[in-house]
């Protein structure tokens, strides 16, 4: 059987790891990795140095799931990362322990979860975008007015710049300039 090494993460400097710790070392952890750091994204060094300390039969224990990842599709992305090295997860407060049948299973209805929410939302975008065209509307963004973009265009050529002319026809900035370099226009002075 291998290690089990600690996660602890807090968002901000202003929280204190001293009680995720004190039930990571209750739980038997022989390393303690730390991160002071939002959940958002991968990027956290402390996650990736246990990553890279862990071996074949370790477990990662974390107090909680949200200590983790943010959101269920985080969670499993990192959950088979760390199947793919061997290594199990034991998360302390769902009393969830992958390296059981039992544990495996719940993370299998967790995926399935994540993948029935995943086709619902699809379902209802599709849904939703047939019912706008059915009365008529168009999703999506709207064209841009041609009278609008020739009025910005005559501006520029008489002399106003890109974005005053942009400014007065009520166009995006960047939609004059593109359409100042589609129409061969270069950028007076």
């Amino acid at each position: 059987m291998g290690a089990v090494l600690g996660y602890a993460r807090v968002s901000t400097g202003d929280q204190d790891l001293s009680g995720q710790r004190l039930r990571l070392e209750a739980a038997g952890a022989v390393r303690i990795f730390e991160d002071v750091r939002s959940g958002k994204g991968l990027d956290r060094a402390g996650l990736e140095a246990l990553l890279d300390y862990a071996r074949p039969g370790d477990t990662l224990a974390v107090v909680r799931l949200d200590r983790l990842g943010r959101s269920l599709n985080e969670l499993l992305a990192i959950v088979e990362e760390i199947k793919g090295r061997g290594v199990s997860l034991l998360s302390l407060e769902e009393r969830i322990d992958t390296g059981s049948a039992a544990g495996e299973l719940v993370f299998h209805v967790f995926g399935a979860i994540a993948h029935f929410e995943r086709r619902l939302i699809a379902e209802r975008t599709k849904d939703g975008i047939a019912a706008a065209r059915a009365k008529g509307k168009r999703p999506g963004r709207q064209p841009v007015s041609r009278a609008k973009v020739d009025a910005a265009l005559k501006l520029v050529e008489a002399g106003l710049s890109p974005t005053e002319a942009a400014h007065q026809v009520g166009l995006g900035r960047a939609t004059v300039y593109r359409e100042m370099a589609a129409a061969g226009i270069r950028r007076v002075a």
